[in-house]
């Protein structure tokens, strides 16, 4: 074990016999970040009853509105990503996501703005729900009950949907989700319906329970994946603007969870410049001297390598309903799984399943939110205690 000069203990190279002992995962996991990643499921459906709760159906009063930003930073950024793409292309309004305090200066009284915060006090969230009350904008508020952001709701006669917080912002996706998507479904935005609901929850209890600590490695695919990515910089692809955002979403756990710098994106952007990535320094230049013989699983020595994570979306949409034909971005992601084979780069596909948009999502999320978890675990690595994060508030806030 290394003592790092933060006070942060781990080891540089990943101990895959721990992955294999829940005990050890339990003793190295103190903030239960697994259990509270396997809640997902659970999340949906709470979160889901908490909305029906709110007046949700005083948004459409107005008709629709000429535009809708979702204001908020981190995961809670992340929800208006996920509401962008359920919503997909067809979408009768724009959807824009707003990352830092206030609003843009355009935002009035024909639009609506969705503040959301897990903690309910976050000043971008907050900073904005302020804004849109000031300027008349219909607002909806998603936090945690009885905190700022409820505040600032009840003074502008807003309606808040309350999320519980039992755990970290980055393992409480669904939670904030769902009560974006259903404000939106409100609005006659999207479509989400029980159903969907249902079954997205139910796939994200089957993952969990695939991905759970006492699933040994050879049947775990997150433990799997993890100990692939191991002592190596992480590209994550996504072929279609749906696995993209989960390309993305990937990249904040990898982070933040595990401490790992990643590359992520749209594959279909990636083709026009970051696939040379590939051919550099860490991709084909060092593969090509990589002892063809040698154990794959065996660190040898010789510097850090690229592992590409292909999220593919396989296609639920007709061609009508997206903006690229889905022939394309097939042939776009064989491509660049062809170009890395060639080039020696080890390559990782995670394929999404479901019925519909929120189910497939959910499907390219949970596997690699848990690999996250115990890459994090077997390099020693506490996921949830970050001290980088919390003394970056503490020094900003001074």
């Amino acid at each position: 074990m290394i003592d790092g000069t933060a006070g942060v203990s781990g080891r540089r190279d990943a101990d895959e016999a721990l992955l294999d002992n829940p005990n050890a995962l339990a003793e190295h996991d103190p903030g239960d970040m697994l259990r509270h990643t396997a809640s997902g499921g659970a999340q949906v459906r709470e979160s889901a009853a908490l909305a029906a709760e709110a007046n949700l159906a005083v948004l459409a009063d107005d008709g629709r509105p000429r535009a809708v930003v979702i204001a908020g930073i981190g995961t809670a950024g992340r929800t208006g990503d996920v509401l962008a793409t359920v919503a997909g292309p067809r979408c009768p309004v724009p959807i824009i996501g707003h990352r830092s305090a206030g609003v843009p200066g355009w935002v009035g009284a024909a639009d609506v703005v969705i503040a959301v915060s897990a903690s309910g006090r976050s000043p971008e969230a907050l900073g904005a729900a302020e804004a849109a009350h000031r300027r008349g904008a219909r607002l909806v508020a998603v936090g945690a009950p009885d905190s700022q952001l409820q505040s600032v709701a009840e003074r502008a006669r807003a309606p808040f949907i309350p999320v519980p917080r039992r755990a970290p912002a980055r393992a409480s996706l669904w939670a904030l989700t769902v009560p974006v998507l259903l404000a939106a479904r409100s609005l006659g935005l999207v479509k989400v319906n029980e159903a969907d609901l249902a079954e997205t929850a139910a796939r994200l209890d089957a993952d969990a329970d695939r991905c759970r600590s006492a699933a040994e490695s050879f049947v775990n695919p997150a433990k799997s994946l993890a100990l692939g990515l191991a002592g190596s910089i992480p590209i994550v692809w996504g072929s279609s603007p749906l696995a993209t955002v989960a390309a993305r979403r990937f990249g904040d756990t990898l982070s933040a969870n595990a401490r790992y710098p990643v590359v992520t994106g749209a594959l279909g952007e990636a083709g026009r410049g970051r696939v040379g990535l590939l051919d550099g320094v860490f991709g084909g230049l060092a593969e090509g001297e990589r002892d063809i013989f040698a154990d794959p699983s065996e660190d040898d020595g010789e510097g850090t390598r690229l592992r590409l994570v292909l999220l593919r979306d396989g296609g639920l949409n007709a061609d009508e309903d997206t903006d690229e034909p889905l022939a394309v971005e097939e042939r776009r992601a064989d491509a660049v799984q062809t170009l890395a084979e060639r080039r020696g780069v080890r390559c990782d596909v995670v394929t999404a399943e479901g019925g519909s948009a929120l189910e497939r999502l959910a499907s390219l999320i949970a596997v690699p939110d848990f690999a996250s978890i115990y890459l994090a675990l077997a390099h020693g690595l506490d996921p949830m205690a970050v001290p980088a994060i919390t003394e970056m508030k503490e020094l900003s806030n001074q």
